[in-house]
């Protein structure tokens, strides 16, 4: 799954801000990455403390990074960790979003992740076919479950990653706390996801940029849209690979299936959508796992998503498709 470092999704808000406006913005690092937060508050009101608590909280829940945090305590086999609200929320929504896509988004594919060399754990070394086949005994997220808010495995070797969604709960998290405090109009960026309600300070919907699957560095821009009370999610593999000495190429979205780094004909994933951030955070890694083909029939039963896909077609060429309900 996609590491929270992957920056695939920018800001652009094509709009300067005028002197007198309310609008503020804080800038800033948090999970391993960048964040950027614009909002708007005639009371003029700073809420980086508040903001910088929460990020900690988080972190503290649900960060693979940090040794001491309850996932990792989870990881080791500490079967005394009493799991947060945080933590819990994340769970479920992880389950919605595993059903949903029959496995091709799941949280257990951590061990697999750390074989490839994606994650915080070692690799591990001459990884083979045999290998894998013994890694995905301890795949499967129908293994895992929460029962007294304590987190049940049915293997202690189970690792649980859910990077490929933390960072989008974050932002939710962030924005629900500007709901909270009565703030309106904002947006909530951290490493290209975002979520954005109401206007900015020209009294438009908010703009973004998603960019083409550069490979060599350089940045363009497929298509530009505007966020109406939505949020958004990239995902691709495009710059988090691995050249193996044969010269094979290996990606970050891992198939919790086969078990393999391999990339899909899907280039890039941008899901939208007025739910949460963090469920579109994991809509969008599903489809690289899936490909384009079966994230179209699921985008045609699933109304409620919007998505703009780069792939490759049969023919190696790149093209871009739209859903049928997108808008902009």
């Amino acid at each position: 799954m996609k590491k929270h470092f992957f920056l695939a999704v920018i800001v652009a808000l094509f709009s300067c801000k005028e002197e007198g406006s309310s609008y503020k913005t804080i800038r800033g690092n948090a999970i391993g990455t960048t964040f950027n937060i614009h909002y708007s508050d005639s009371a003029n009101r700073s809420f980086e403390t508040k903001i910088d608590s929460l990020i900690a909280a988080v972190n503290k829940s649900v960060s693979t990074y940090i040794p001491t945090s309850d996932i990792s305590r989870v990881n080791k086999g500490d079967t005394t960790v009493v799991i947060d609200a945080y933590f819990d929320e994340i769970f479920k929504k992880a389950t919605k979003i595993y059903n949903e896509t029959q496995g091709d988004f799941d949280p257990t594919v951590g061990i697999l992740v750390n074989a490839w060399g994606f994650g915080p754990e070692k690799p591990v070394k001459n990884l083979d076919s045999t290998k894998i086949k013994q890694l995905l005994t301890y795949v499967g997220f129908n293994k895992v479950r929460v029962v007294t808010k304590k987190v049940v495995k049915d293997y202690p070797e189970i690792y649980l990653d859910f990077n490929s969604i933390a960072k989008g709960y974050l932002v939710d998290v962030i924005g629900r706390m500007f709901e909270t405090e009565g703030i309106k109009d904002y947006l909530v960026e951290i490493g290209g996801e975002i979520r954005a309600r109401g206007k900015n300070e020209k009294g438009v919907y908010w703009k973004i940029a998603i960019e083409n699957p550069n490979e060599d560095g350089t940045r363009s821009f497929a298509t530009v849209i505007q966020l109406k009370d939505e949020s958004i999610a990239t995902s691709g593999n495009y710059r988090k690979y691995k050249i193996a000495a044969n010269g094979k190429k290996y990606v970050h979205t891992i198939n919790a299936k086969t078990g393999y780094a391999t990339e899909s004909n899907l280039l890039s994933a941008s899901v939208i959508s007025k739910s949460d951030c963090a469920d579109v955070d994991g809509y969008a890694t599903a489809f690289m796992a899936m490909g384009f083909k079966k994230t179209k029939v699921f985008l045609e039963a699933h109304k409620e998503l919007k998505a703009f896909l780069i792939f490759v077609d049969s023919e190696g060429k790149m093209q871009t498709f739209k859903s049928e309900n997108f808008d902009n």
